[in-house]
């Protein structure tokens, strides 16, 4: 995707062929900056601390992240660290540990003084990995968003509601529910995007809308509990989120809030969708509510807001009362029941066992 009309990643190699960089999305929206990462810490820290963000994108930034800690130390012990390490920064996006277990297999029986060339040519390969499945992701929803549209009378927009942020900037570009968005936009289909604003962290606001206004597709932002009411009065055609993990079983685990957007959906008649790169998918795992480990995070990023006065600076605020405890429960878990489909790069899948089955037969033992 683009930036001021240059094309960028999320994540890519430096001029120098090894040092890593990335976009510091805790910035953003009022500023465009980039971080150079240079060591195996560096890359912990830019995923514990949300500069990176986004299953997928954690992922390849932990793979990249094993391919610094080589360029120190090619052993099996530094490998087993750095594995360890990057896999204790988040414990909830199933991505993580998908790429780390790829980084390992593909350098544990090569001899040290290869592994470092072999770590980078794997983290390509997933990067560029990435950026197909979300292609693919964006074609397949693409139909859906086709078939609404021509159901409405012509030059009327389909109306897209999306949680959080499941855009580019999760991805390593395109990303995922975004993706039939942006195609349906370059194919002409009018559309329009409700982004709410997700709080905390305000992914919506902050990056999704920041991403749509970018690329000219017309969008509203809107606070988190409208959703409801614009689907009651038939505002939405349709949602589409993302996903941080989904079960064996359809289950999906995703920002925080998402539960809430899927019941009012079912409520109202509304599809909702979920777009689903398969290396998401964690297929030790049946009950979603039961098994999937919630991330806690710090109470800071309830209590407090971060934005751009007046006078142009950024500034953080309190919004709460001093002294008023407060919790931070980072994901929730929406039954499969109430999701309408999985859209995978592969096609839309029932959201069951047996769905995902037919597409992906060779993962279900």
């Amino acid at each position: 995707m683009k930036v001021d009309g240059k094309p960028y990643r999320t994540i890519w190699l430096n001029d120098d062929g090894w040092s890593v960089e990335i976009i510091d999305q805790t910035l953003m929206p009022h500023r465009f900056e980039t971080v150079t990462l240079k060591n195996l810490e560096a890359a912990a820290h830019a995923i514990k601390a949300m500069l990176v963000r986004g299953a997928p994108l954690i992922g390849a930034t932990a793979a990249y992240g094993i391919c610094l800690a080589m360029r120190a130390d090619d052993s099996d012990e530094a490998l087993d660290r750095a594995y360890d390490t990057l896999y204790a920064t988040r414990p909830t996006a199933v991505n993580l540990r998908w790429a780390l277990d790829e980084m390992r297999a593909a350098l544990r029986n090569r001899p040290r003084g290869a592994r470092v060339a072999a770590a980078y040519a794997r983290a390509e390969e997933i990067c560029d990995e990435d950026v197909e499945i979300c292609q693919s992701i964006g074609r397949h929803g693409l139909k859906i968003i086709r078939e609404i549209a021509a159901s409405k009378p012509a030059g009327e927009p389909v109306n897209i509601l999306t949680h959080c942020n499941a855009g580019w900037l999760a991805t390593v570009d395109w990303g995922t529910a975004t993706a039939p968005m942006y195609m349906a936009f370059e194919e002409g289909i009018p559309i329009h995007v409700w982004a709410d604003e997700t709080r905390p962290r305000n992914q919506g606001a902050s990056l999704t809308a920041w991403e749509l206004k970018g690329h000219g597709v017309p969008h509203t932002v809107i606070a988190d509990n409208v959703g409801g009411h614009l689907m009651q009065h038939g505002k939405v055609d349709l949602c589409i989120v993302g996903t941080d993990r989904t079960t064996a079983s359809g289950d999906v685990c995703n920002k925080i809030g998402t539960y809430l957007k899927a019941l009012a959906a079912h409520a109202n008649d509304v599809p909702f969708y979920v777009a689903l790169p398969s290396p998401t998918i964690d297929w030790t795992v049946k009950d979603g509510v039961k098994e999937i480990p919630i991330e806690q995070r710090g109470g800071e990023e309830v209590s407090q807001m971060t934005g751009r006065t007046a006078a142009g600076a950024i500034e953080t605020v309190t919004i709460t009362p001093d002294g008023s405890p407060v919790a931070n429960f980072a994901f929730d878990v929406t039954p499969a029941r109430y999701v309408t489909g999985l859209i995978t790069e592969r096609g839309v899948a029932e959201a069951s066992r047996e769905g995902l089955a037919k597409l992906f037969p060779e993962r279900v033992r």
